[in-house]
């Protein structure tokens, strides 16, 4: 707006000159009026960018508060241990208040439950227990077996340690003096004390069980014996040295398939000198066509490196051609370069992302596509077990259409976002990798997410509370090589104590040509029956 007192004098001024400055003064206004659109539109966008920078960074705190005290930390198996802790004492409370019960109505009553029958491979005994009474005890008549009620309890006999003694004697010939004698039984130490079931208990124990050595030594200090950890330890280093023709087979089995799971995990490793620990990796690499109907053993391969740099999968997979189920790890792009080895991505990993921005601050562009992500897996649920020629038919007529459509409503979405927020982060994640995520709608024998690495390294990380650290490098490398004999062992349905021992009571006599018999899937491991 402008003054009288900047305006000319207005009486003086003709017609045409009154005109022209009407005009020049409107020209400012709207100069003015532009300015101050400009001005609130640049305010408006530095402000919706400050929010969106604010949510940002609200959403990574929360996102970095749960992975350091969430679901992706290790405490997360501590809430649970409580929680089975405070169901184990309440199961406990409610035994005491029947017991303490003065008639049958006062019990509280007790969930209704299926109570499996009791294995028959258990050895039974047999004990009867006849009335006291010889004749009847109302009118002295002699008495005759009616039936009988039988009842069966489970117990338990404490594992106990023995010693077997190998006598050989020594025979000599009375016409030559000639000295016979049967040859040493092998052991699977050299010269060692430890039989093959102790060898393989203490394996188990330490690599499934997650009972470091220190513990297990303190547990045969109650049976009498004396085990310390270093004796333990040697006996550990030289079996994982023994059963290496077995894991190096596994590995040639694994990587001679046509589909890998492939995942890492990291491992504190104590650095020599100076008491701390650096962080190594475990590598699984799991073989699993079971999904699609094939009959091929199952196996997985794990593989230790004291860092998680690019060329250790690369070194690993070397001689690997065909398909790679896996994350988005950077160090396995290299691998895709060539074209012998191709990546198939993973459905869970993608469905994560959102999975982590609804559970922090829930959008309907995270729902719709998480519920978008479960419509692709309910269909794989309904053909798992089934052929590929068939899984690939279904995922055709039936994924297929889903994805397209899916791809259409991401791109839509993701024009609406801020370039700054984690939906779209997520978004540009699903997109980036289509082609990768969308290739086992091509092939039936590939999975819709890579689980099976996944869970083939869950004991890893239960081992990993218990231990905290590796020893050493080598220990890192030995702890590989058991991870796959006990994870072969189970994928196959073998109890993977059994499938050791059987294992060790033959490798030392074992012709080196023959190892794959000793495979988990080639060898048939009965069920003890024990006294």
């Amino acid at each position: 707006m402008f003054t009288a007192l900047s305006l000319p004098d207005l009486d003086a001024l003709d017609h045409a000159a009154l005109k022209a400055l009407l005009l020049s003064q409107q020209q400012k206004h709207l100069e003015q009026q532009n300015f101050y659109r400009a001005e609130r539109e640049k305010y408006v966008a530095t402000l919706s960018s400050r929010t969106g920078e604010i949510e940002r960074l609200v959403l990574l705190v929360e996102k970095l508060q749960r992975m350091l005290f969430g679901t992706r930390s290790e405490k997360v198996l501590r809430q649970i241990e409580q929680l089975e802790l405070q169901l184990e004492e309440l199961h406990a409370a409610s035994a005491v208040e029947e017991l303490q019960a003065v008639t049958p109505a006062e019990r509280p009553a007790a969930a209704k439950h299926f109570r499996r029958p009791l294995p028959e491979h258990l050895p039974r005994e047999v004990h009867t227990h006849m009335p006291s009474h010889e004749a009847c005890p109302d009118c002295g008549g002699k008495l005759r077996e009616l039936g009988e009620d039988a009842a069966e309890m489970l117990e338990y006999v404490r594992a106990c340690f023995k010693v077997i003694r190998h006598v050989r004697p020594k025979l000599s010939c009375d016409a030559c003096d000639r000295i016979v004698q049967a040859p040493a039984p092998s052991r699977p130490i050299d010269r060692g004390l430890a039989g093959p079931e102790l060898l393989a208990h203490v394996l188990v124990s330490k690599y499934a069980d997650h009972l470091p050595l220190y513990r297990q030594s303190e547990i045969y200090a109650r049976e009498g014996v004396d085990l310390d950890r270093s004796t333990l330890a040697g006996w550990v280093g030289a079996t994982s040295e023994l059963l290496a023709p077995l894991v190096d087979a596994v590995r040639q089995h694994v990587l001679s398939a046509s589909k890998l799971h492939a995942d890492d995990t990291p491992v504190p490793v104590r650095a020599p000198g100076n008491g701390k620990t650096r962080t190594g990796r475990l590598w699984t690499y799991v073989r699993d066509d079971r999904p699609s109907a094939d009959t091929t053993a199952p196996a997985v391969w794990f593989a230790y490196s004291p860092d998680r740099k690019g060329e250790r999968p690369k070194l690993h997979l070397k001689d690997y051609r065909g398909a790679l189920q896996a994350d988005a790890y950077a160090g396995f792009n290299h691998l895709y370069e060539s074209g012998t080895i191709y990546e198939v991505a993973c459905w869970a990993h993608a469905r994560r992302k959102f999975h982590e921005i609804l559970i922090a601050h829930a959008s309907p562009a995270t729902s719709e596509a998480i519920q978008r992500i479960a419509a692709l897996y309910a269909i794989e649920a309904e053909i798992g077990g089934s052929t590929a020629d068939v899984r690939r038919t279904v995922r055709q007529a039936r994924a297929r259409p889903l994805l397209d459509n899916m791809k259409t409503w991401l791109e839509a979405t993701l024009a609406k976002l801020s370039r700054k927020s984690d939906t779209a982060a997520a978004i540009r994640y699903a997109l980036s990798r289509w082609k990768a995520l969308t290739r086992y709608v091509e092939d039936g024998h590939l999975e819709i997410d890579n689980n099976a690495a996944e869970r083939a390294l869950r004991v890893v990380a239960l081992g990993r509370k218990n231990f905290l650290f590796a020893g050493s490098d080598a220990g890192g490398e030995r702890a590989a090589a058991i991870y796959s004999l006990l994870g072969s062992a189970k994928l196959n349905g073998l109890d993977p104590e059994l499938y050791l021992h059987h294992v060790l009571e033959r490798i030392v006599d074992h012709p080196i040509r023959k190892i794959n018999a000793l495979l988990p899937w080639n060898v048939a491991i009965p069920k003890p029956n024990r006294p």
